[in-house]
């Protein structure tokens, strides 16, 4: 899931893609309306890219967290952001228990259910390439762990052919 197009804007409600960089603004369009506007340098502009969330250890990227709740949720949507604080505290503990109690606040929380939620109707919300760069991943490993080896007797073979080449 790509997010590095994707802004939060202070000031204007919902999310919005960068479409065009001019001078002095930059051109948004709203991914809900669809209704390009400019966005000024004095807004607050922030890519979903940029955004992480606190946790006990480190700082989760966005991109983690909402790859966390579908998981947690199997791929629908979450619940309302306007519901209650509890509720949305219990939710938010549900699918990422090491979150920083002290530095995400119960606003961060409902922002961040209330962007999952949307990018969810706008199917958005597509994994599959982390998935997929997971198990290729994995399977580079298992094949340097093997190749490790292989290239060890390569070099002492290279090594017997250098001997008897000068012999």
């Amino acid at each position: 899931m790509d997010l590095k197009n994707i802004l939060s804007i202070s000031g204007y409600p919902g999310l919005y893609r960068l479409v065009k960089q001019g001078r002095n603004a930059i051109i948004v369009e709203s991914l809900e309306t669809g209704k390009r506007k400019p966005a000024y340098a004095t807004s607050k502009i922030s890519a979903l890219e940029d955004i992480a969330v606190y946790t006990e250890t480190e700082e989760m990227p966005l991109g983690k967290v909402f790859k966390r709740m579908y998981d947690y949720l199997d791929g629908e949507k979450a619940i309302h952001h306007k519901s209650p604080s509890d509720e949305v505290k219990d939710f938010f503990y549900a699918f990422l228990p090491e979150y920083d109690r002290d530095r995400v606040n119960v606003s961060d929380m409902k922002r961040i259910i209330n962007w999952y939620n949307t990018l969810h109707d706008l199917n958005l919300l597509d994994f599959s390439d982390e998935e997929q760069n997971e198990t290729a991943e994995g399977t580079e490993n298992e094949e340097n762990e093997g190749g490790e080896e292989n290239n060890g007797d390569q070099a002492e073979d290279e090594s017997n052919q250098d001997t008897k080449d000068n012999a």
